[in-house]
């Protein structure tokens, strides 16, 4: 049974950095594009950012391109996801996927296997 188990979530100020991490339990995580995506109270989950296969290419959306920094370990089956320069509307449960391919690409659409999630909070 595939598992992706997020930790690192919690609450920080404007402006200050929080790192999330994602194990999985994927036989062959190399196998996977990972992702990361968001929802906010009241809001549809949104991509945040994804990375292909081996780490060659990476993906992000326009309102954290620059801040945020989507990282990968295969060795240890691990997706690390650096958010910088928090603001306020970053608030979200933040949200490990995986998605099989036979492509290095990084999509932000179609995957397969999500975790349980973990809550940021930016306070102003």
């Amino acid at each position: 049974q595939v598992q992706l188990v997020e930790s690192g979530g919690g609450l920080v100020q404007a402006g200050q950095s929080l790192s999330v991490s994602c194990v999985a339990s994927f036989g062959t995580l190399s196998d996977h594009a990972m992702g990361w995506f968001r929802q906010a109270p009241g809001m549809e989950r949104e991509f945040v950012a994804a990375i292909s296969r081996v780490g060659r290419v990476r993906n992000y959306a326009d309102s954290v391109k620059g801040r945020f920094i989507i990282s990968r370990d295969n060795a240890k089956n691990t997706v690390f996801l650096q958010m910088n320069d928090l603001k306020p509307e970053d608030t979200a449960v933040y949200y490990c996927a995986g998605r099989y391919t036979v492509t290095g690409s990084a999509p932000d659409n179609g995957y397969q296997y999500w975790g349980q999630g973990t809550q940021v909070t930016v306070s102003s």
